[in-house]
């Protein structure tokens, strides 16, 4: 399946990603042993062992030989995680900061999570941020709660100063994926001025692409399960609980979650009629964002109207340093 074939390519990569730190290692096993062979001839000289001595030749090899393979496991075993990261920042860091577009339907719940993976940096969600900082009380969820209590809609200062706290913590530290924001041009303009003075700047703006006629299908045909986010579709990857009637269609109280066995669900605007307005909006929106960013050479654009492997390929080579 096209899910398999993902999982396949990101092992494959891994695995390309640590042999090379496995024959580096190897070249460094003469040099290790024949350390740790000094060391355990010191030993045996200050413990008044000898290696010509036949009753003390057992103890000699074996000190060396133990000494030999837990330097050499400390440093295979050391190396391997630094040439993991090094190789990962020069492809893809220093701090990558990126954000994700596409139009409903195009595949950021099924493609932000992977980048998330593979890089290990967050996506951050406006929404979920606005929640926990509410929750947490911070300076700035105080102003978002008084506002929301009275009615009102919280400013992009206000959102922007959610996000400044947000990325000041740990997970944060190389980088971190924006999604949902920033939505206007105000906005991406109060983005590149919070983020000019923490020293950083956007990195990546990576927008996945397919034609309005392409998301009807998608849209209506998406079913998700609201507590974890899970997504599935009637079509592309269904419940294994789903039935159809006669007609083809699906049997609402068959469509339960995988994991949990909960009902799933169906959002109010997964409509035909709701996606005019949205992509229209969308497109509205997301144009001048994107002009803004094109003179910088931070912006790629891949195409989501393929099989999922064919999307990944193309959003790691946009990923990658230029």
């Amino acid at each position: 399946s096209a899910k398999a074939n993902i999982v396949s390519k990101r092992l494959t990569d891994k695995q390309t990603m640590f042999a090379s730190t496995a024959r580096f290692a190897g070249r460094r096993v003469a040099t290790h042993t024949r350390r740790s062979l000094s060391t355990a001839s010191r030993f045996a000289k200050k413990e008044g062992f000898s290696s010509n001595n036949s009753a003390s030749a057992p103890l000699f090899a074996a000190a060396a030989l133990t000494a030999a393979g837990a330097t050499l496991w400390q440093s295979t075993n050391r190396t391997s995680n630094d040439a993991a990261a090094e190789d990962k920042f020069s492809t893809y860091w220093p701090r990558n900061i990126l954000i994700l577009f596409g139009p409903p339907g195009a595949g950021k719940g099924t493609h932000g999570p992977n980048i998330e993976e593979m890089l290990g940096i967050p996506q951050l969600s406006t929404g979920d941020m606005l929640r926990a900082a509410v929750a947490a009380q911070t300076e700035v969820g105080k102003k978002a709660q008084a506002v929301m209590k009275a009615g009102g809609l919280v400013s992009d200062e206000i959102v922007v100063g959610i996000i400044r706290d947000r990325i000041k913590q740990e997970d944060c530290k190389t980088g971190f994926i924006l999604d949902g924001f920033p939505r206007t041009l105000a906005q991406a303009k109060a983005l590149d001025t919070m983020l000019a003075e923490e020293g950083a700047c956007v990195t990546k703006v990576v927008e996945l692409q397919v034609p309005d006629s392409v998301l009807e299908e998608r849209i209506c045909g998406r079913w998700i399960h609201k507590k974890s986010g899970r997504s599935y579709h009637v079509k592309y990857a269904p419940p294994k609980s789903m039935k159809k009637t006669f007609r083809g269609s699906p049997v609402p109280e068959t469509m339960l979650d995988d994991v949990t066995g909960e009902p799933l669900i169906q959002r109010p605007d997964d409509t035909a009629q709701a996606l005019v307005k949205r992509l229209a909006g969308y497109h509205g929106e997301t144009v001048p964002i994107l002009e803004h960013y094109a003179p910088h050479g931070v912006v790629k654009t891949v195409n989501a109207n393929q099989k999922m492997g064919g999307v990944w390929k193309e959003i790691l080579g946009a990923l990658k340093r230029s």
